[in-house]
């Protein structure tokens, strides 16, 4: 189980990455100057999230849920495919490259690789260079 302290640890250990609140929500987010890799993402006070869920038979989950950019749609699938326990999401990210992490049910390390994962997906491409060969990565 990871919490929102992780997420916030995760993603601010990460060049260049700050935390911003507020925007529509009034939630923490996490960006780079390129944009947002990550953010705490509650249903749509309007209700539109829990109405179109209800239409498929699902429900929001009760604990906490960070938004987090992928790569592609194809990356997105394949994640939700493969960890449907932790990630999910919704008819207004369809089309859009981002999965919902339920915080609940998803640890640390994971959380983590998926946080930075996004981050590459923002970040510089020198900065990505740096930071692969700092971590022994390709």
């Amino acid at each position: 189980m990871a919490t929102l302290d992780d997420v916030r640890a995760i993603a601010l250990a990460l060049p260049g990455a700050e935390e911003k609140v507020g925007g529509h929500t009034g939630e923490p987010a996490w960006r780079l100057k390129s944009g947002q890799f990550a953010w705490m993402r509650g249903p749509r006070p309007r209700g539109t999230d829990l109405r179109q869920l209800a239409e498929l038979g699902r429900q929001w989950p009760d604990g906490p849920v960070l938004g987090i950019r992928v790569g592609s749609l194809e990356e997105k699938e394949a994640l939700l495919a493969a960890e449907p326990d932790a990630l999910f999401t919704i008819p207004h990210f369809d089309g859009y490259p981002a999965v919902l992490a339920r915080l609940d049910n998803i640890d640390r390390e994971r959380l983590g690789e998926i946080i930075a994962d996004a981050w590459l997906t923002r970040a510089p491409a020198r900065v990505v260079r740096e930071w692969l060969d700092a971590h022994g990565l390709e």
